[in-house]
């Protein structure tokens, strides 16, 4: 397994624990305004999936007809969820298709807050893994607050359920 395979695959992993974990929540639980720019829970959530979106658009060199980062409507978690492990699922598959010299070339794109970028494959799934981290951090941050311990979702527990020796 190479480091896109396997880095989508944690996302993918981590993203389900964390929304099995939120589905028992009360919905004034995800909507209570919190002091972060996404402005709640769910919103937070919602943003990495739609940035997801964005870099899959990227991916497939195609529109991704957002002009914010924080856009409307945001869907019930339901209907979240489901986007979000499609959208994962979305993401191991295309790193199971590519080859390191696939990964290795650049895609040029333009940022949803002006000015052009130019990446490999591989560090836009890095990047993609990476913010879907730190998002569940805030959202972590949030159910700590409300007295709801969040799942662990850390690399080693995810190589230790899934017996990875890397």
């Amino acid at each position: 397994m190479n480091h896109a395979q396997l880095n989508t695959r944690y996302k993918a992993w981590a993203d389900d624990v964390f929304l099995s974990a939120i589905s028992a929540l009360p919905t004034e639980a995800l909507t209570t305004p919190q002091p972060i720019i996404f402005g709640n829970l769910i919103r937070t959530l919602n943003h990495v999936c739609m940035m997801d979106h964005v870099w899959r658009c990227h991916l497939l060199g195609q529109p991704h007809g957002l002009t914010t980062r924080n856009p409307e409507p945001c869907p019930a978690l339901e209907e979240l969820a489901t986007r979000q492990r499609e959208m994962d699922a979305w993401y191991v598959h295309y790193a199971d298709q590519m080859s390191d010299i696939d990964l290795a070339k650049k895609v040029t794109f333009d940022f949803i807050g002006g000015g052009s970028g130019r990446m490999s494959r591989l560090a836009i799934l890095l990047h993609v893994v990476n913010h879907g981290c730190y998002h569940r951090g805030h959202v972590a941050g949030m159910l700590y607050q409300s007295g709801v311990a969040p799942p662990t979702t850390d690399l080693p527990v995810f190589l230790r359920e899934q017996s990875q020796d890397v």
